[in-house]
């Protein structure tokens, strides 16, 4: 007898259909499993039999044939052991098809969606990528996910669909027999949340204003930030500030920023949902695959682990230099494309990199307190090892210095963070209003000046002939390139929607012309 069941696969951050066919036929006893299956499909097989003996069923002693279709996309994970076993069942006539689930009657060959890993003795264990295998169920139709109880959590952030949190096998049959009833799984939070504790704050810098100045117009528009100085003046602090003034994430952000989590097999214990903007900060011995993305079949990397959030390189040029030249392509169009042999995928990294360095091996040569012991030939070599290319793609360049004693005993605190952050946010709500309309007519998803084009800086960032001529003796005195050129707009657009202007003034754009290195490094 045939038998269907409706899975899913996961492919880069988007769920695909996975229909599993089971047919039992006449010749010795035997399980085959065909449609491109991994090892950890393969390996379902012993799961699945010894999952239903220990489920009080039995396991049909005939020639078992599986397909997981389409054939042609390679099916990786133990996510499929709970469809295999049910269509087992299915086919053996162990289980109607016609079942009743609560006042509802479904189909489970149409109208169910099946997903989830069983161990030996039938139990449902925890699978990654729940969230978009749900959203893609809900989009399709279908009006049941069956899953592991661990998964129904983060499966209930989706409405419109009925979450059937699944215990273990035997649970399961018990349901479709009607001689034992799943409650379906209800969301018990929402998307509201107070807004968090940071453990640093800007009040507890001290000095640094210049800095917390460029951090606050990077928060407002998204922008890089480049900051160096010697060891122990604060970057890394400063840093990881940054997250405590960044407006909190609207409900698509965080499905968005959930949905890589739950791929990556990254979401923390009992955290159904990622509320907070990511803070990424990767030791500077990171390879390019951990920074990237990739593997046989690729996962998200640290770039894209950083979407809407803040991606923290210290020691910026101790990195390899393969690694740091991968930042170009999501630096300047906000995605990453992994390429291997069998799949080429493209994962989203709309992220505030915020890089700090020495600006030297030894750290002090900016440093008036100590003296640099590097030659010449070394801080050369030194400053080399980050291209021009990447420095130019970098918005706000910061000198962070040493802060003298007396402010650093000093018991005044600095401005809180929660006062940097209504600005941010009233920012943020300017650039929210000037890009809706252009995102409905044009079916775009521009969100803060940094993703403006070049058409949008055209339209948005025009400026009087006074304030041209500013730019322009920039341009030329520091051989600024194109990009460069553009960058200065942007930030000047965000130093003016800070300044709630509709309009970028003079003083605007001589602020955001100091955020460019003056050199060119090419």
């Amino acid at each position: 007898m045939l038998a269907r069941v409706n899975s899913m696969s996961v492919v880069g951050l988007e769920a695909s259909p996975v229909e599993v066919e089971v047919d039992i036929g006449q010749g010795l006893p035997a399980l085959n499993i065909v449609g491109l299956p991994d090892k950890a499909v393969e390996e379902s097989k012993e799961r699945v039999r010894s999952a239903i003996k220990n489920s009080d069923a039995k396991f049909p002693m005939s020639r078992i044939t599986v397909n997981l279709a389409p054939a042609d996309i390679k099916k990786a994970g133990p996510a499929y052991d709970l469809p295999i076993a049910v269509g087992i069942l299915l086919a053996d006539d162990q289980l109607p098809n016609l079942v009743s689930d609560q006042k509802d009657k479904i189909k489970l060959d149409q109208e169910a969606i099946f997903v989830g890993e069983l161990s030996l003795d039938g139990r449902l264990r925890h699978i990654n990528g729940i969230l978009p295998i749900t959203i893609f169920a809900k989009e399709k139709g279908y009006k049941n996910i069956f899953l592991p109880e661990v998964n129904a959590p983060e499966a209930s952030l989706i409405e419109g669909i009925k979450v059937t949190p699944v215990k273990d096998l035997k649970q399961l049959i018990l349901h479709f027999k009607g001689e034992k009833n799943i409650k379906p799984y209800t969301r018990s939070y929402d998307f509201e949340f107070d807004n968090p504790v940071f453990a640093d704050d800007f009040a507890y810098v001290k000095g640094q204003e210049t800095a917390k100045r460029a951090l606050e117009i990077a928060a407002a528009g998204a922008h890089n930030v480049l900051m160096s100085g010697p060891p122990g003046s604060g970057k890394t602090l400063l840093a990881k500030s940054l997250p405590s003034i960044l407006p909190k994430l609207s409900r698509e952000e965080i499905l968005e920023v959930t949905k890589i989590y739950s791929i990556a097999g990254a979401l923390p214990p009992d955290t159904p949902l990622i509320s907070q903007r990511p803070f990424r900060s990767p030791h500077h011995t990171a390879s390019h695959i951990a920074l990237v993305g990739g593997g046989a079949w690729p996962k998200p990397g640290e770039i894209t682990l950083s979407h809407r959030g803040v991606l923290f390189l210290d020691e910026f040029p101790e990195f390899p230099r393969s690694v740091l030249e991968s930042l170009r392509q999501p630096l300047e169009d906000g995605i990453v494309t992994v390429s291997r042999a069998q799949s080429s995928l493209t994962f989203p990294a709309q992220f505030i990199l915020i890089a700090a360095q020495n600006p030297c091996p030894c750290g002090y040569i900016t440093d008036p307190q100590k003296q640099c012991i590097c030659t010449p030939t070394q801080i050369l070599r030194y400053q080399k090892r980050v291209s021009g290319p990447l420095l130019d793609r970098i918005d706000l360049h910061v000198e962070v210095n040493r802060v003298k004693y007396d402010k650093l005993a000093g018991d005044e605190l600095a401005e809180k963070s929660s006062i940097v952050r209504l600005r941010v946010e009233k920012a943020r709500q300017h650039q929210g209003r000037r890009f809706s309309k252009i995102n409905k007519s044009r079916k775009q998803s521009v969100l803060t000046n940094s993703e403006m084009s070049p058409q949008l800086i055209k339209e948005f960032c025009v400026i009087d002939n006074q304030t041209q001529e500013l730019l322009k003796n920039a341009v030329v005195q520091y051989n600024l390139s194109a990009r460069s050129y553009h960058r200065i707009l942007k930030i000047a657009r965000t130093i003016a929607d800070l300044a709630d202007s509709d309009n970028i003034e003079l003083g605007h754009l001589a602020e955001a012309i100091q955020y460019r290195p003056k050199e060119n490094k090419y």
